[in-house]
């Protein structure tokens, strides 16, 4: 099973949002983050994994952009 999570840092804090499951989580840290979704990943799936089954946890940075100003034309 892979399960892949759109990752952002917004004023030095990172949150995370798992695609195609209702999974979020925050960290201090880009390494918090990632622990932090790694525990709320097995916690999401606790009743539904096999023993024997696997859990690939995959990552994807975005860039905030912000509009910090307008201008008319010349």
């Amino acid at each position: 099973m892979l399960v892949l999570f759109e990752t952002t840092c917004e004023d030095g804090y990172w949150s995370a949002c798992a695609i195609g499951f209702s999974i979020f989580t925050d960290g201090e840290t880009f390494e918090e983050l990632l622990k932090n979704i790694e525990e709320a990943v097995l916690l999401y799936f606790e009743d539904e994994i096999k023993p024997d089954e696997q859990i690939t946890i995959e990552t994807r940075t975005t860039n905030q952009v912000h509009n910090i100003a307008t201008s008319s034309g010349c």
